[in-house]
């Protein structure tokens, strides 16, 4: 227990370990009150599907040498968020079937911009890192870190003063529409706030992982809990236990953070999952 708290103690003196901390908790309380909006709205995957697209935006970024990419990322997600979630009704091509073709195109697209135009010598490293986050979140900048907080406050701010009208969006559209809140413009927000925290969620765990900080705190806080309020005050520590659990479990055993991270959700969905299962019989 001594050597722990030594090691610890030695890893937080640095400042990149502190950011990677302070990051961490503020993308899981993001992701983790955006996604129970998303299970609810049965778009889990979306997320992951997001990520994809990113992935093929920064790839474009690269072969056209832009310095700073989130200008380019931030948009091009935004815009694919808004197509999904604002536009499914009437496209076409539907919910999972049209996440699945601009998921694929993205990471292909991607993978092919990386080769032709390589920023480095060791693509399968670049590739690796993008993908599952493996040193990424160890080198955020002070800019990021910041921008963090700020997306992690707003995000906070919208779900205490719009709640009532985000419940509504979430589990009927049409009585929302009907009773004066614009459905349409509550969904653009949703778009553009996911589409911003899972940009920012790509340095933490990677592209591959961040439907778990998306989905596995909201199914865990529903495992036990029945409204909508219950669930999402949950959902939201539970992420940032995960996180903070990850995180420092990440430096003790020398793990990869991002897939820490998700181990550590995912213990906690099966842990949850069996308390779900006592308190129904329980009370049966």
């Amino acid at each position: 227990m001594t050597n722990a708290w030594q090691t610890l103690t030695y890893y937080f003196e640095f400042p990149f370990v502190r950011y990677a901390l302070v990051v961490g908790i503020a993308v899981a309380l993001c992701t983790s009150l955006l996604g129970v909006v998303l299970v609810l709205k049965r778009f889990s995957y979306i997320g992951d599907g997001l990520s994809h697209i990113a992935f093929g935006a920064i790839a474009l970024a690269t072969a056209l040498k832009i310095s700073n990419n989130m200008l380019l990322v931030v948009p091009i997600t935004a815009a694919f968020a808004i197509l999904l979630l604002m536009g499914g009704q009437r496209a076409q091509i539907k919910g999972d079937a049209a996440i699945a073709v601009l998921s694929v195109s993205s990471l292909a697209i991607g993978y092919l911009l990386l080769n032709a135009f390589p920023s480095s010598t060791n693509i399968s490293g670049d590739v690796c890192t993008t993908l599952f986050g493996a040193t990424s979140i160890l080198t955020l900048t002070m800019q990021e870190v910041w921008m963090s907080l700020g997306l992690s406050t707003a995000v906070l701010l919208i779900f205490v003063f719009l709640y009532h009208r985000i419940f509504s969006v979430t589990f009927d559209e049409d009585f929302a529409t009907a009773t004066g809140t614009s459905a349409r413009a509550y969904n653009l927000l949703l778009a553009v706030v996911i589409a911003v925290v899972v940009v920012l969620a790509m340095n933490l765990v990677g592209t591959l992982l961040i439907t778990a900080l998306l989905i596995f705190p909201a199914l865990s806080a529903m495992r036990v809990f029945r409204s909508f309020r219950g669930v999402t005050i949950c959902a939201a520590v539970l992420s940032v236990v995960c996180a903070l659990l990850g995180i420092v479990l990440s430096i003790l055993a020398g793990t990869p953070v991002g897939a820490t991270i998700v181990i550590a959700n995912l213990a906690c969905f099966l842990l949850f999952s069996i308390l779900g299962l006592v308190t129904t019989r329980r009370f049966a």
